[in-house]
């Protein structure tokens, strides 16, 4: 056919509304109508050409496939939304694509439909395989390919390698829409006003080496938008060789990546956040810790912590509040920084209905931060010396070691955003850190002092295994000490004159219980090894400082006897035991005086328990070598230089033995 007038046109559509409307008012063609492949098919050979409308419940490109086999040369335009059936459309040979939501579609359609009437596909020559584009003839395939670039989601342009400057000679409409430049104001233009004050100066000079050596080049920079707005563009440069194989073009991609390029950088800022936090907690842990070794005293460590943080810039204020049970108060006992506050004024509340951040602190055992304006303003309202304008923030930090709850480190700062996450990690440390010093100095207090406070505990509690174990078996138990592991376990001995089968057989269904042996049985009393891997009662203790003297059990009650430095919180400990054991009570408490514990005073002790004949004996054996490996005399040998029997000399030995061990254990 060479016209178009009077052209029998078959449309496929699941609607006569549209581009099957367009084509009927056009007035030119004589329209024949199907819904789908099925009724296409059949008015097929009544046809000049076919559009194929593609919609929700007809596939296009399955219609164009079924005319194809029955039809390869009838035109076949088809009119679709989704930009990925022009792909397929291709490869199945249609003649003509248009999409349906374009400005001007239906104008669009009705030349497309001409072109496909009067094309008329040329034949390749060279030998190459034919592309499916191809079949739309050689102005419809150049004017496919340039829709396809128009279109294409990425910014294109063209420069003219001849003339100066490699103006640009086209760019597409992602161009326009990615720089906000239209094509009247940039063609004849070379690229770089894209370019400004922030644009990477290595990037521009790759791109200018490409251009000049004709290779071509990938690079990303900032560049500029109309309305001066930067973005991060991906720019890449091919050259496009003429027939003389000279290039005669230059192609460029442009992609906008300011997504990924931010994402990049908010990474880089994250990174170098967290080698200043590092640096940050070496350097103020190094400080507060340098406090914290020098400090002999509680009061020493509680004002270097306060003084160490108050110094850095971020903080205005810091205080450091201990528990009052007789008032049931955080009572302050350091401070430092800007603000002039008495003691007296910085106490806490700690049965207040409504807590402040330090009473949740301490309750807890966690960190409090405050950040918010309204609260923030609340809580000045209840402490008339903070500076309720300039506060931007408040931490309270507990300082925990294991259990114990120490007190609180509560710090004030007028910065905005002070009191990040990683600001957080660094308080936490340094009241970990605090918290140690201050378990510490207890601990070694507990050790040095000479003068001790005495508490006899009585508990029913079944929390503790060995009143359990009592109460299950009606035997008596003894305490004989305990040894803490380096795994984290307490190996704990206890006597008892009770069947020996019964007990073992018992402590089988205490799951934190790991193991139980049987050390020696004599004179109608075993000695019992228990292994617990749970806190236990020793550990929990020795926390605060407190040493176990005697634990005797009878028949599900246990009495025990508790020492800890005359300074210590009785009232912690007695809370510490009710709130882990709640069937124990505190039923008396006293002072008195330790022995003294110097080498001397212990060396004196050990010789009074033994006799003559048991000092002589131990210590023949020691400078002798009679406990070395190899031991390079004998027991014979010894016995012979004190003028007695090898068996009269062996009892003395293991008698001096067992009272320095005896001595030893005591202490």
């Amino acid at each position: 056919m060479t016209g178009t007038q009077g052209a029998r046109v078959l449309t496929v559509s699941e609607s006569a509304d549209g581009p099957t409307a367009a084509i009927e008012g056009e007035g030119s063609f004589a329209v024949l109508t199907a819904t789908d492949a099925a009724g296409a098919l059949t008015r097929l050979e009544e046809a000049d050409c076919v559009v194929v409308v593609d919609g929700p419940k007809l596939d296009a490109v399955g219609v164009l496939e079924a005319i194809r086999e029955r039809d390869t040369e009838v035109p076949v335009v088809v009119v679709a939304d989704d930009e990925t059936v022009a792909s397929r459309a291709v490869a199945a040979g249609v003649d003509e694509f248009v999409p349906k939501t374009t400005p001007g579609a239906e104008s669009r359609l009705l030349d497309r439909l001409r072109a496909a009437l009067e094309g008329t596909p040329p034949l390749r020559t060279d030998g190459a395989a034919r592309m499916p584009i191809e079949n739309l003839g050689v102005r419809e395939e150049l004017r496919l390919k340039e829709r396809a670039i128009d279109e294409a989601p990425v910014g294109v342009t063209i420069a003219d390698a001849d003339r100066p400057d490699e103006p640009m000679v086209y760019i597409n409409d992602a161009f326009e829409r990615l720089t906000g430049y239209s094509k009247e104001r940039v063609v004849g233009r070379n690229c770089r006003f894209l370019q400004g004050e922030d644009s990477d100066p290595e990037a521009i000079a790759a791109m200018r080496e490409a251009v000049d050596s004709g290779s071509s080049v990938s690079v990303e920079l900032l560049n500029y938008r109309k309305g001066g707005e930067p973005f991060w563009n991906r720019v890449d440069i091919a050259p496009v060789h003429g027939a003389d194989g000279e290039v005669s073009h230059f192609v460029g991609f442009q992609t906008d990546i300011t997504e990924r390029k931010e994402a990049e950088m908010e990474l880089k800022r994250e990174r170098r956040n967290l080698e200043h936090l590092l640096a940050r907690i070496n350097g103020l842990l190094k400080d507060v810790t340098r406090e914290l070794v020098g400090s002999e005293r509680r009061a020493e460590v509680e004002q270097g912590v306060c003084d160490s943080v108050a110094a850095v810039d971020t903080y205005e204020f810091a205080w450091v509040g201990v528990p009052d049970r007789s008032s049931d108060t955080l009572t302050a006992t350091a401070s430092a920084g800007e603000w002039a506050v008495r003691s007296d004024d910085l106490g806490v509340d700690l049965a207040a209905a409504d807590p402040l951040p330090a009473a949740v602190a301490y309750d807890t055992g966690e960190l409090q931060v405050v950040t918010d304006r309204a609260e923030l303003a609340a809580i000045a309202e209840r402490s008339p010396w903070m500076d309720s304008e300039g506060v931007r923030g408040i931490a309270a930090v507990p300082l925990v070691y294991g259990e114990t709850t120490y007190g609180v480190l509560s710090l004030y700062t007028t910065e905005e955003a002070a009191l990040n996450e990683h600001e957080r990690v660094v308080l936490e440390a340094i009241g970990r850190a605090a918290a140690t010093a201050l378990n510490a100095l207890e601990r070694g207090r507990m050790l040095a002092t000479d003068s001790v406070r005495q508490l006899d505990v009585e508990t029913t509690d079944d929390g503790l295994f060995f009143v359990d174990l009592s109460a299950r078996t009606g035997r008596s138990l003894t305490y004989n000490g305990s040894v803490y592991r380096e795994d984290g376990s307490v190996l704990m001995f206890f006597r008892s004159d009770g069947d020996t089968e019964a007990i073992l057989d018992t402590v089988e269904q205490y799951p934190h219980i790991a193991s139980a042996e049987v050390i020696h049985e004599h004179g109608g009393e075993t000695l019992f090894e228990f292994a617990v891997t749970d806190d236990s009662l020793p550990a929990t203790l020795a926390e605060r400082g407190v040493r176990i003297c005697e634990i005797g059990v009878v028949d599900g009650v246990a009495t025990i006897e508790l020492e800890l430095p005359s300074e210590g919180d009785v009232r912690a400990v007695a809370d510490l035991l009710s709130d882990r054991y709640p069937e124990t009570d505190v039923v008396a408490q006293r002072e008195r005086e330790r022995p003294p514990s110097t080498r001397q005073a212990f060396v004196a002790e050990v010789e009074d328990r033994l006799t003559e004949r048991q000092l002589t004996a131990l210590q023949k054996a020691h400078v002798s070598g009679f406990y070395e490996w190899d031991r390079p005399v004998t027991g014979d040998t010894l016995a012979e230089s004190m003028g007695i029997g090898r068996a009269t000399y062996h009892q003395h030995l293991r008698a001096a033995e067992r009272k320095l061990i005896e001595a030893f254990f005591e202490r």
